[in-house]
């Protein structure tokens, strides 16, 4: 249990993790998705804590490089608290006070002692506990992280967390009508040209692959997207990397230096070029593969009594019959809501089935909305109207092996 100030919890969660001097039953690190699951399932009240680097109560990411951006129709909390989602209620602040859950924010854990079982917070609490769930999720990478000049100049953007987003609206509102550059061309940096341009941002997107999101992407089903772009606007530069930016007297981007020799000016800088699982405060103390922690079909890790879900685990997929990582809120939820069932489950002596998830992907941006399910190995057979200039834009595309349909695309706007 835990004792101390706050009072007693028998079990803690926690997203981007922190807490004083307590004890508990069970501790776990994640989000609002297992805190929902945890009701479901019938924690007590004062058995369970949340605690977050955070300052708000759980939220919906996806919606920080969407509808949050937006010039009109803007999402605000607390619109978008999870799990409106994914169709489910949505957690408000209030919520977690009626169901007996201590919600504790603005607060991170940057000590974990697995073997005693004791968190410590940057403030200086510590707190013990029994059963510990970690889903840190993911920090984004930085041009920084790789020497490149410039990187820490004013106005040069990521996106993670709510605050980066008000920041990026702020800039987007500060430097109306001016010209933004994109540095990639993954999710973050298509759907972030998009809301940018809608917002009547100047756009120019920079990546280094020959074609746009080419972990899932066909060069033909890109070729669409690039073409639908350039036909909003949205510039693209393929093929080179920032190298450098150029900074005025208020230490604010002016520029970005390509490696092959061109300067883009820019009011606005957006990097987004993927991200890393948060698991050092674990390291050497799980066993770890494929990036992120290893657990078995029910987020168990190979310390007992710790689980890992989301992002930061890499899990037996059955379909596929092999470990996986996948980040996508999708698996984040399911994950969560998994651990939580095994953990009740084996409290109660059941036993629950194996995690068997279907990878799934989506995106929005401007009028534009793909889904992907399974796996992009194989061949590819394209089908449709995916002409950049229809009026339809509906299309999609199979993966083949071995005779199998094994993966599956569709844009349906």
């Amino acid at each position: 249990m835990l004792s101390g100030d706050r009072g007693t919890i028998n079990l803690f969660i926690s997203g981007t993790p922190s807490l004083n001097c307590v004890e508990l039953d069970f501790l776990a690190c994640c989000w609002g998705y297992a805190a929902r699951e945890f009701a479901k399932q019938g924690v007590k009240p004062g058995e369970l804590a949340i605690i977050s680097k955070e300052a708000v109560a759980p939220y919906e990411r996806p919606a920080l490089s969407k509808a949050y951006l937006f010039p009109e129709g803007t999402a605000r909390l607390p619109g978008f608290h999870v799990c409106v989602g994914s169709g489910g209620e949505r957690l408000l602040p209030e919520w977690y006070t009626e169901k007996g859950i201590s919600l504790i924010l603005s607060t991170e854990i940057v000590k974990a002692d697995l073997s005693s079982k004791t968190l410590t917070s940057a403030a200086g609490e510590t707190f013990k506990y029994q059963i510990l769930i970690i889903a840190t999720g993911s920090n984004v990478i930085k041009l920084s992280d790789f020497g490149v000049q410039g990187a820490d100049a004013k106005n040069i953007f990521y996106l993670r967390e709510i605050d980066d987003a008000d920041k990026l609206v702020e800039a987007i509102k500060a430097k109306k009508n001016g010209k933004a550059v994109v540095v990639g061309g993954g999710y973050i940096g298509l759907e972030l040209s998009a809301a940018l341009r809608v917002n009547n941002i100047d756009v120019t997107m920079v990546y280094p692959e020959p074609w746009c999101m080419p972990r899932l992407f066909t060069a033909g089903i890109a070729a669409f997207y690039e073409d639908y772009y350039a036909n909003k606007g949205v510039k693209i530069i393929k093929g080179t990397v920032a190298v450098g930016f150029g900074t005025n007297e208020n230490g604010e981007v002016t520029d970005v230096k390509l490696k092959d020799g061109r300067v883009l000016e820019a009011d606005i800088v957006v990097v987004g070029v993927g991200g890393k699982p948060l698991t050092t405060l674990f390291k050497g103390q799980v066993e770890e593969d494929k990036g992120g922690i290893k657990t078995d079909a029910f987020f168990k890790t190979s310390v007992p009594g710790v689980y890992a879900v989301g992002d930061v685990a890499t899990f037996p997929l059955k379909l596929y019959g092999e470990l996986r990582r996948v980040e996508h809120v999708d698996h984040a939820r399911k994950s969560a809501e998994q651990a939580v069932k095994a953990i009740f489950s084996s409290e109660q002596g059941k036993s629950v089935d194996e995690y068997d998830y279907l990878p799934f992907f989506y995106s929005r941006a401007f009028d534009l909305s793909w889904q992907f399910y399974g796996d992009n190995v194989g061949e590819t057979v394209l089908f449709g109207d995916s002409s950049p200039t229809s009026t339809t834009h509906k299309f999609g595309s199979y993966w083949i092996k071995d005779g199998k349909v094994v993966g599956a695309f569709l844009e349906t706007p």
